[in-house]
């Protein structure tokens, strides 16, 4: 049966209008996803400031309200939702790099209806099942923050194993996610630094276990001396040249999300005689949810201190307040039955 529901649609300039809305059955290969919780992101931001001509959220978690045909996911199973629908059969996909897939048939959320409505019509390829006690609000987690995150290191860890300091560029909720993630994965007396304007977002560092480093300081940042790792998640020219000026040899500099004007001249003559090695990373592939998943069931204390803020959807637009604010880590909206 055609469900139906007012929706929040982003109209640009901050504006939330509330809409009628209908999802259709599931069909073939569908699952239709009751939302439960959706994280608030980075790209959310673009559509909130700038419209959005779908019901905007990517990073959504929920059960299955009702399965197509040719399916083989139970209703009431409980999992989130990998944004990209993939093909599953071009070369990215075949070798298991789903984030790569050169046939993406939709991005929920972009391109599709996401998860700030409360039903999402996905492909049954895209959901990924979780244990029932772990929550709603803590499982949107393996989304960005420890998928992208979590991706981001991998192929960072490849090129360098020898890793003995780390510098992140911006403690937005992806600088966070990294540092969150590098925590995880590195040993403990490896100093993990991290820079940001917010003296708020330093605090949450520290808490995390980084080293905090006012962005408005660069004397401050320089004096941390050469490291092996450098991430950029600010998208900023400026941040960007820094973190590249900080590597030693045989540094690697990691580029996560969108960047501003990014260019090979920001490298500049060091490329060669320091043997830099630049690399890049926006998502994550859909065979790392187990991995992202046992971590966070063995570090759950860890991955819910990133969790700062959580609102009904009714107060979407205070969660947005809040996140644009720079005093928050991940902000989760929740619907009813989130936990």
């Amino acid at each position: 049966m055609t469900k139906r529901a007012l929706v929040p649609v982003f109209r640009g300039q901050g504006q939330i209008a509330y809409t009628e809305h209908e999802w259709p059955d599931p069909g073939p290969g569908q699952l239709l996803i009751r939302v439960r919780a959706n994280a608030i992101c980075g790209t959310d931001r673009e559509q909130f400031l700038n419209g959005s001509e779908v019901v905007a959220g990517h990073e959504a978690a929920g059960e299955v309200a009702a399965a197509g045909q040719n399916t083989s996911t139970p209703v009431g199973t409980r999992g989130v939702i990998y944004f990209k629908e993939y093909c599953g059969s071009c070369r990215s996909c075949a070798a298991g790099h789903t984030s790569l897939c050169s046939q993406k048939r939709a991005s929920t959320g972009m391109t599709t209806d996401g998860g700030y409505g409360p039903w999402e019509l996905i492909a049954e390829q895209q959901f990924f099942a979780i244990p029932d006690d772990v929550p709603f609000d803590l499982a949107t987690m393996l989304l960005d923050a420890m998928g992208t995150t979590g991706h981001a290191w991998k192929r960072a860890l490849h090129e360098r194993q020898d890793v003995r300091s780390v510098y992140i560029a911006g403690a937005g909720p992806i600088g966070l996610g990294l540092l969150l993630t590098g925590r995880l994965i590195l040993p403990a007396d490896i100093p993990i630094y991290v820079s940001d304007f917010s003296e708020w977002r330093r605090n949450l560092v520290a808490e995390l276990g980084g080293h905090p480093l006012d962005a408005a300081d660069e004397e401050s940042i320089r004096a941390v001396g050469a490291v092996d790792l450098t991430f950029d998640s600010t998208g900023k020219k400026v941040a960007r040249q820094l973190a590249i000026d900080l590597l030693g040899n045989h540094g690697v500099f990691m580029v996560v999300g969108g960047q501003e004007g990014f260019s090979f001249d920001d490298v500049g003559v060091e490329l060669l005689p320091r043997e830099l090695s630049i690399l890049g990373s926006e998502y994550f592939d859909y065979n790392e949810f187990a991995g992202n998943l046992d971590r966070l069931q063995n570090n759950r204390d860890a991955v819910r201190k990133l969790l700062t803020h959580t609102y009904p959807v009714e107060q979407l637009d205070q969660a947005f307040a809040t996140f644009l604010s720079g005093e928050s880590g991940k902000v989760v909206v929740t619907q009813g039955g989130a936990d």
